[in-house]
């Protein structure tokens, strides 16, 4: 079942919602008529739909098309918005879920609808939703999410490793369990994720190192923690996916 209860609407084009909480929050899987538009002031949230899984720092934003099951996670104390875009708006917006890269422009449409109370000029709030509708067509998608495979076999593992991201057996074992080639897996885990067995399991790790740093392990042990070599792998790979190392990407928190 969907759920409609939502905030007032700016226009008939949107409506908007702040959240605020300073502990771990979970909302179970659920749907929106309307398309939703997720993001972060501070702290960290996961969302999660039956094909993919994604983490939102303030860096970053999650669109989800109408209908689209999901749930929600923070870690620690957290501060964000969402977005409902009506159906009838949503043809020019992405048609899958995707993470999309946050923009100064965004986050300053984002508050000035959240500051709307209704007594301004109906045309001037529905202009600012078009204006909104148009930053989220230039937003760029990002790779800050993983899509899991549909394959039974495949998704046991992706699952597994979900769970266990520190898990360091060499993709020879995980396509024996599926009773697969190694040829024959990593051609299909491909096809169904979009990226390389590898390079899927980096982007988990680098999700659940965001998560575990969000709720305020050292860098030290969540590295540790995930299976990397030592802290100076960790590090480098945080710095080349995020353009920071995790001290600078937190310290904004």
């Amino acid at each position: 079942m969907c759920d409609t209860s939502v905030a007032a609407s700016v226009s008939e084009v949107l409506y908007a919602r702040r959240f605020t909480g300073d502990t771990v929050r979970i909302t179970s899987r659920h749907c929106h008529t309307q398309g939703q538009l997720l993001g972060a002031w501070s702290g960290l949230l996961s969302v999660d739909s039956d094909a993919s899984r994604w983490v939102v720092p303030s860096t970053h934003v999650v669109w989800l098309p109408p209908k689209v099951a999901h749930g929600l996670r923070s870690h620690g104390p957290f501060t964000g918005w969402s977005l409902y875009v009506e159906p009838e708006w949503c043809d020019r917006l992405p048609q899958i879920p995707c993470a999309l890269q946050n923009s100064g422009l965004l986050r300053e449409l984002v508050l000035r609808i959240l500051a709307w109370t209704g007594e301004e000029q109906k045309a001037i709030g529905y202009r600012l939703c078009l204006v909104l509708l148009d930053e989220i067509r230039l937003l760029k998608a990002d790779l800050l999410g993983v899509a899991l495979p549909q394959e039974p076999r495949l998704l046991r593992i992706a699952q597994r490793l979900l769970v266990c991201p520190e898990d360091n057996q060499p993709i020879a074992i995980w396509a024996a369990a599926c009773d697969m080639s190694l040829r024959t897996f990593s051609r299909r885990f491909a096809r169904e994720t979009g990226v390389t067995f590898g390079q899927w399991r980096r982007q988990i790790r680098l999700l659940c190192a965001l998560e575990k740093l969000a709720a305020g392990a050292s860098v030290k042990h969540v590295a540790l923690s995930l299976g990397y070599d030592n802290v100076s792998a960790f590090i480098s790979l945080f710095h080349r996916t995020l353009g920071v190392t995790p001290a600078r990407y937190f310290s904004s928190y």
